[in-house]
């Protein structure tokens, strides 16, 4: 049955009828399609060693309704020490097009031990991809979450990526756009968890650059940020939490992964993913876990009962959650003067033109 309007939290379903399995995922527009993309997790249920089954991809033309156009990029199940293994951590890919070369360049991320980039690229949006690079560390550091913009001027590609858990730095992209070339700004640094930065999306409004990231609390949501910058290739300024009348102080439960525009439009719309759905977060849990968190970091300053740590470590773990169960919540976000917000709404219809 086809659907007029986006109900965020509430499951998802594609045009035959499945659960749409596009986590930690972004949205490609080419040719009055959109492309929604991101990680499969029908079988990361928390007891098997499956993180990520493969990329899949989706197609619409409302925004709505999305259908099933198989895998962006296949697991590898042969090869367990192959970096698109499912064992393999595997998250948040992204995709440009590179003007230089007419090819699709395909970021994907290997969190944990691994913490790398995976670079593939192909002739075609829906691949084959090919592997380019299997595992890049932007100057040697550990890769954390990130997002890639192209600028609409120059054509310049730019990755944001929180690096070794601490800073988030911004790196323009050779003209091929398979490496960094140099470090073009850093911002929240000196931060530890949950307070350093991910979930990191960027996006532009009125000439101006916009970031929006998420704490690093695992699976367990918290309160975002949104900050500000007058280029790509200067510093974000904090300007505070975008999420309005958040009564959670988790995001509305979610973590975003990506902020698009509707095409032939000024509506920008942040796609969020709610990992854990049967583990709801409200403004207790919120701050017991930043407190049990931080405590480990600071605990001079951060105090925790022994009930609360318990608590904690009896929460959804990244590696024993069933994200199978993974819902999204996709919001438009509305402007009070230069500063993002975000509503809570029930459902809601894009603006199309």
């Amino acid at each position: 049955m086809r659907q007029e309007s986006i109900f965020p939290g509430q499951p998802w379903l594609d045009t035959n009828g499945n659960a749409i399995q596009a986590h930690g995922g972004a949205v490609y527009y080419e040719d009055g399609v959109y492309y929604w993309y991101g990680e499969n997790k029908e079988h990361t249920d928390g007891a098997s060693d499956v993180w990520t089954w493969g990329i899949k991809v989706y197609s619409s033309r409302d925004l709505c309704n999305w259908q099933d156009e198989g895998y962006l990029v296949e697991p590898d199940v042969d090869d367990p020490a192959s970096p698109l293994h499912p064992s393999k951590r595997v998250d948040r890919p992204h995709i440009l097009r590179c003007p230089q070369t007419g090819r699709y360049v395909l970021w994907l991320k290997l969190s944990g031990k691994d913490a790398c980039f995976v670079i593939l690229s192909s002739e075609r949006l829906l691949g084959p991809y090919q592997m380019e690079n299997p595992c890049l560390r932007p100057e040697g550091s550990e890769a954390g979450d990130f997002d890639m913009v192209q600028d609409s001027a120059s054509e310049k590609a730019y990755l944001y990526v929180s690096i070794n858990h601490s800073d988030v730095v911004g790196y323009a992209l050779t003209a091929d756009y398979l490496n960094v070339r140099e470090e073009v700004s850093r911002q929240y640094g000196g931060l530890h968890s949950p307070f350093t930065r991910e979930g990191i999306a960027v996006f532009e409004h009125a000439g101006k650059k916009y970031m929006l990231t998420s704490g690093m609390s695992g699976y367990i949501p918290n309160r975002s940020d949104s900050a500000v910058s007058g280029s790509w290739e200067e510093p974000f300024v904090s300007l505070g939490n975008p999420h309005v009348n958040d009564d959670s102080r988790a995001s509305f439960n979610s973590q975003i992964s990506k902020v698009f525009r509707v095409e032939g439009t000024d509506q920008l719309i942040a796609m969020a993913d709610r990992w854990v759905p049967d583990y709801p977060v409200d403004a207790h849990r919120a701050d017991l876990f930043e407190r049990a968190i931080a405590a480990h970091f600071e605990p001079e300053k951060y105090h925790v009962l022994p009930e609360e740590k318990r608590e904690l470590m009896n929460s959804p773990m990244l590696q024993s959650a069933n994200t199978s169960r993974a819902l999204y919540v996709w919001l438009p976000i509305r402007w009070e003067r230069d500063m993002p917000q975000i509503d809570w709404l029930d459902c809601w219809r894009p603006q199309l033109p």
